[in-house]
């Protein structure tokens, strides 16, 4: 049997070769390239393609510039191009459903033990969705309740409001105009049932929906 062709994509240069080390220490995988975000991911798997190497899985993280890795994973969906588990450090919910509704088959933390990853890496791709126990738990929380949903643009400003950006600078990073972000700010508002930023923050964390 051949070994699975795998692509790491993370910003970290310890953390992939931590991550090559790891899964190259399985004879059935083999780590044939590396990308330190979504768009450099996007590129080498075309390249890989052209050369005629089929990548199996992609082992992709989430927070990473320029491309984060939903972004990506959700053009490799449309690509139709290899399936990808997320690895990362990133466990809140609103990350996590994100990630799934982008095409994502598997979800795991980084501090899962390696034999766990190894499992992971050949469950997606054989096209099953793997999830962490405390990742299925966080969803299956959220099914269980009356949980406020957001569009991604309403959740990416959520999380910028959450720093304390002011309007204009939301604006400015969401390229959008002022008076659309008061727009978005009252929809956000009227779906967690405050009446201001402070608690909309305070809701959407209790929620689960940001950090």
């Amino acid at each position: 049997m051949q070994p699975l062709n795998i692509l790491l994509v993370d910003d970290h240069p310890i953390v992939r070769a931590g991550l090559r080390a790891v899964l190259s220490g399985f004879d059935d995988i083999t780590v044939v390239a590396e990308a330190s975000d979504g768009s450099e991911a996007l590129d080498i798997a075309r390249s890989l393609t052209q050369q005629g190497t089929a990548l199996d899985v992609v082992v992709m993280d989430i927070q990473m510039k320029p491309m984060d890795g939903i972004t990506a994973t959700a053009r490799f969906k449309a690509a139709g191009g290899p399936p990808v588990l997320i690895l990362t450090t990133f466990d809140t919910q609103s990350d996590i459903v994100a990630a799934i509704e982008a095409g994502a088959l598997g979800y795991l933390l980084k501090d899962a033990p390696p034999e766990q990853v190894h499992t992971a890496v050949l469950d997606t791709a054989a096209g099953k969705n793997t999830l962490a126990p405390d990742i299925a738990a966080a969803l299956i929380t959220r099914m269980q309740r009356s949980q406020v949903t957001l569009s991604a643009r309403e959740q990416e400003l959520l999380s910028l409001l959450a720093t304390g950006a002011t309007n204009k600078k939301l604006a400015q990073q969401l390229f959008i105009s002022e008076a659309t972000v008061k727009t978005h700010l009252v929809h956000i508002y009227s779906k967690l049932g405050v009446d201001n930023r402070t608690s909309a923050i305070a809701q959407a964390r209790e929620e689960g929906l940001i950090s």
